[in-house]
């Protein structure tokens, strides 16, 4: 988003997973859904495969890029050089601060250490946190699972100001087909993206639910969800085929 917003078209490129395992170690996610992952994203306009992991002067003209923009964290290749340097001396590099715990280092801590201090606390009953639905009906789907262990590792808190500028903030035109779908959208991937694509095609109007970290723990037990519902929403927001989003939609889908 903060890219797209220096810029009129915003292209981006990704890695293969042999570069990538190369020069900062083994993928979590395979090439091709990361590929997918990117091209979903609304902000997105264009996906280069296979890019280079440092970046070339050759690349940037052969897709006709102005510039580059990264994050303010240091990016090093294998051999410790850094990955930007050949378009910082051009004058081609735009920077952007990075947003604090939001990455696959804090994600794959939380499931490592089994983490819940993610969790956003709400005003219902942590005992009964699943709206219309009998807590004993969901109970299988965590027996077994110990509780996760409280740790102190930090998270990302979103904002109404965010939430806002991740919104497309398009209403359903009269006669449109709205189309609802549910879920929790945990580590969102590039099943989730097929699923809304496809559910998509079903209307004009894409409204999603997502549930809220006490419902989505009743559920699965443990320690998820892995995310919490803050991060979740945005997740889902950032989605080319989502035009709005339920925060906290029931368990049971109603006609009210």
């Amino acid at each position: 988003m903060v890219a797209r917003a220096m810029g009129d078209y915003l292209v981006v490129g990704v890695h293969s997973d042999a570069e990538v395992e190369q020069n900062k170690g083994p993928c979590v996610m395979k090439e091709e859904e990361r590929y997918a992952a990117v091209a979903g994203c609304k902000w997105v306009d264009e996906v280069v495969r296979d890019a280079p992991y440092v970046t070339t002067m050759e690349m940037l003209d052969t897709y006709d890029i102005d510039f580059v923009v990264h994050g303010d964290d240091i990016t090093t290749a294998a051999d410790g050089s850094d990955c930007y340097q050949l378009v910082k001396d051009a004058g081609r590099y735009r920077e952007c601060r990075r947003t604090v715990g939001v990455s696959t280092t804090e994600l794959v801590g939380r499931m490592l250490l089994l983490t819940r201090d993610h969790h956003i606390r709400g005003s219902r009953s942590v005992r009964s946190p699943i709206q219309g639905v009998d807590a004993a009906a969901v109970a299988d789907f965590s027996q077994g699972i110990p509780a996760g262990a409280l740790t102190g590792i930090a998270h990302y808190l979103s904002t109404s100001k965010k939430i806002v500028q991740f919104s497309s903030g398009r209403e359903p035109a009269p006669g449109d087909r709205v189309v609802y779908v549910d879920g929790a959208f945990d580590l969102f991937h590039t099943g989730h993206i097929e699923f809304l694509r496809r559910a998509r095609e079903l209307g004009d109007y894409l409204l999603v639910g997502v549930h809220d970290d006490q419902t989505v723990n009743a559920v699965k037990g443990s320690s998820f969800p892995v995310m919490n519902l803050q991060e979740r929403v945005l997740g889902v927001l950032q989605c080319r085929y989502v035009d709005e989003v339920v925060i906290g939609a029931p368990y049971s889908v109603t006609k009210d």
